[in-house]
């Protein structure tokens, strides 16, 4: 291959991944960093690491002069720009051309035109391929709001009003009502010159809850381009993904649509002239009518779904090898023709992936920043985990909070969702808030389960106050059995904890999550929630009692709502078998517990999946309920910047009125009154940074 050196102008998982194909390739990997990633994992996987600046990414990771002189300095002689960041700016793919280097992408032609979502449009339009119906005006910049808010009327409400530059949400608003027009169109507008440094905003007609469909591409210098089936990616949040899977389930893609659907897909590569790997994304409705969305001119977060499933001959007529998307871009952009036509594309199986996020769904999935104690993610050969951050690392304010991804495999679709769930609660996080908890519940639902999934699943069914479901009896005793077997070995499954106090023997009956009454064994779970789960925040408090039988060998089992004469044996290095000697359910129960851990039980039991944390007798009576401000005091819910201050101390507002706007983590977040009053106190100005926690204004009724 002519890469020998490639710079990687990017941080975090997508960068760490990236330099796993470099490895297997033998090509040298060349890392960036800002000052706050100066010890982070992609620096320390990396063959080589330069500093281009401060944390702010517009002085670093932003910096075109900075990562072309550290390309220089470096020696390299290829960039791959992974995803966000610069990915999708045509100038740095110019700049990086025009320094002699090979530029790991499509041409600043193809970045150019399709990742300004209008121009993209316009050449859909002209190929052929269906598009949602909506307005674009040719001009660029802030919009006229009175001439968009005609064509709003004219196209009919609900409708989306979008950034026409950059992605993942930003600039994105659905407005419902004429009221709610201008406030949106500001805050899109506003939104996208920040993100994407053009303040172009379009509309489109906004289609309620249709499934996201998109096709992965790979087109060469020769004009020729495939593609490689598609993912379905409906489950979002503020219009980002929060879910993958590879192939769709949904029962309107059948054969015929499918294969349109990429013959489109291919036609879309094709009409932009296209090279390199992209993704073209569409919206399906529950009719089977499909639209192109846009498209994705960069390596796509979800990539691995389909890396997941994909084979491809990697030699022209030669067998069939798993796909490494990576390794084709780099072999495109030197110049290599695409080794295998439409008809040599292999899927086999099903994928799923999900991303692990730093952030609390409990409270509107807001970041959690901080530093990470424990990271542990599932070891099952089923399992792919792209991570960016190890135990030690920080997770800072400056960026995108995604720890890892997670991806499973399985022959067909249930056993995907399945092994989902398994692997969901046996990853194992401290030191910040994550989403496995949500991810947990999400892979478990109904819904998803049926495959009845799109755009408005969250807003159907997620309701982050909902209690979490309370164990059945059987995967209590069968998490009290695994800890039996180790309290009888001598053997403390809390062996990371605390030290116990100075001059206090130690009893592993008193220190561990467990307590012995003569010949009586207690042993008490926190149960987790969807919310929870990654937490140690424990909705409940629950006790196993064991007592033994008459009978050597046997105990008696008690737990709430039921009651079991057991033998219990280990089944393995990871499980239990119990063998229930009583009454006419008498049967064996083979447990799998899943990635013991010193502070936690995750149970197989029934074809579903229970978390428990241990919890120490002397702790349940103790627990700890974080504190929270009155309802007229207004908090910020995480660091940021106040762009927008929309009231003075003394006016009078009523409850749901937008009071303040901050921006954080490149989104904007609108304090409202909770309640009718006055503005008592206002104590911050736009521009000012201001801290998690800081009170930003004070309502009184």
């Amino acid at each position: 291959m002519q890469i020998k050196k490639l710079l990687i102008a990017n941080r975090g998982e997508i960068a760490v991944r990236i330099m796993r194909t470099c490895r297997r390739l033998g090509i040298g990997s060349v890392a960036i960093y800002s000052d706050a990633d100066a010890a982070a994992l992609h620096v320390r996987e990396a063959d080589e690491a330069y500093r281009v600046g401060p944390p702010p990414a517009a002085e670093s990771y932003l910096l075109i002069p900075a990562i072309l002189d550290a390309a220089r300095r470096a020696g390299a002689d290829a960039i791959h720009p992974g995803y966000g960041f610069l990915s999708e700016r045509a100038p740095f793919a110019a700049a990086v051309g025009a320094a002699g280097l090979i530029w790991v992408g499509p041409s600043p032609e193809a970045i150019r035109t399709l990742g300004d979502k209008i121009a993209a449009k316009r050449i859909m339009d002209a190929a052929g391929v269906p598009t949602v119906p909506g307005y674009y005006s040719a001009e660029r910049g802030p919009q006229d709001l009175v001439r968009l808010q005609a064509e709003a009327e004219r196209i009919g409400y609900p409708v989306l009003i979008k950034a026409a530059a950059g992605g993942g949400g930003k600039g994105m608003r659905v407005v419902t009502a004429s009221a709610e027009f201008g406030p949106a169109a500001e805050g899109a507008a506003r939104e996208a010159a920040a993100a994407f440094g053009d303040a172009t905003v379009f509309l489109e007609k906004y289609l309620r809850d249709p499934r996201h469909v998109e096709f992965q591409i790979l087109g060469d210098a020769a004009g020729y381009v495939v593609h490689l089936g598609e993912r379905e990616c409906s489950i979002q949040r503020r219009h980002q993904k929060v879910l993958e899977e590879a192939p769709s389930p949904a029962p309107q893609l059948d054969a015929a649509r499918r294969a349109a659907m990429g013959r489109a897909a291919v036609l879309a590569g094709q009409a932009a002239g296209y090279t390199n790997a992209g993704t073209v994304e569409f919206i399906l409705d529950a009719a089977g009518h499909y639209y192109f969305l846009e498209m994705n001119t960069r390596l796509q977060v979800e990539h691995p779904v389909t890396e997941a499933i994909t084979w491809v001959p990697m030699q022209p007529g030669g067998p069939a090898q798993p796909l490494d998307l990576v390794e084709l871009q780099l072999r495109v952009a030197a110049g290599e023709p695409l080794p295998f036509a439409q008809d040599a594309v292999e899927r086999r199986g099903h994928a799923v992936e999900v991303r692990v996020y730093a952030e609390d769904p409990a409270t509107g999935f807001l970041p959690s920043i901080g530093r990470v104690r424990t990271f542990r993610p599932p070891s099952l050969p089923w399992v792919r985990n792209d991570s960016g951050v190890a135990a030690g690392d920080a997770v800072s304010i400056y960026y995108d909070p995604m720890l890892a991804k997670l991806i499973v495999a399985g022959p067909d679709r249930a056993t995907a969702v399945e092994r989902l769930a398994l692997a969901c609660a046996a990853y194992a996080v401290t030191g910040v808030t994550t989403n496995l908890g949500f991810l947990h519940w999400l892979a478990g639902h109904p819904a998803f389960v049926a495959g009845e999934t799109d755009t408005g699943f969250l807003g159907r069914y997620f309701d982050p106050a909902m209690p979490g479901p309370v164990p059945p009896p059987e995967a209590l005793i069968a998490a009290g059995a695994h800890d039996l077997l180790q309290a009888l070995a001598g053997e403390s499954p809390l062996a990371g904890a605390p030290a116990r106090p100075a001059g206090r023997p130690y009893n592993p009956w008193t220190a561990g999550p467990w307590r012995l009454a003569g010949q009586d064994l207690d042993f008490r779970y926190g149960y987790l929630t969807p919310t929870g789960a990654s937490l140690g925040r424990p909705d409940g408090v629950l006790m196993v009692h064991f007592s033994r039988g008459a009978a050597p060998g046997t105990w008696q089992a008690t737990a709430p709502g039921t009651s079991a004469l057991l033998a219990i044996e280990h089944g393995g290095s990871s499980g239990v078998r119990l063998r229930r000697l009583d009454g006419p359910a008498a049967a064996d129960w083979q447990v799998q517990v899943l990635a013991p851990a010193p502070d936690r039980l995750v149970v197989s039991w029934g074809g579903a999946v229970y978390g428990f944390l241990r919890v120490p007798a002397l702790d349940t009576d103790t627990m700890v309920v974080a504190a929270h401000a009155g309802e007229d005091k207004l908090e910020a819910p995480m660091p940021g910047k106040i762009i927008q201050v929309l009231v003075a101390a003394g006016d009078p507002v009523t409850a749901g009125q937008r009071l303040v706007v901050m921006e954080a983590m490149k989104m904007e977040f609108t304090i409202k009154a909770p309640h009718d009053g006055q503005v008592a106190r206002l104590p911050v100005r736009v521009g000012q940074l201001v801290e998690a926690g800081a009170v930003l204004a004070e309502v009184t009724a």
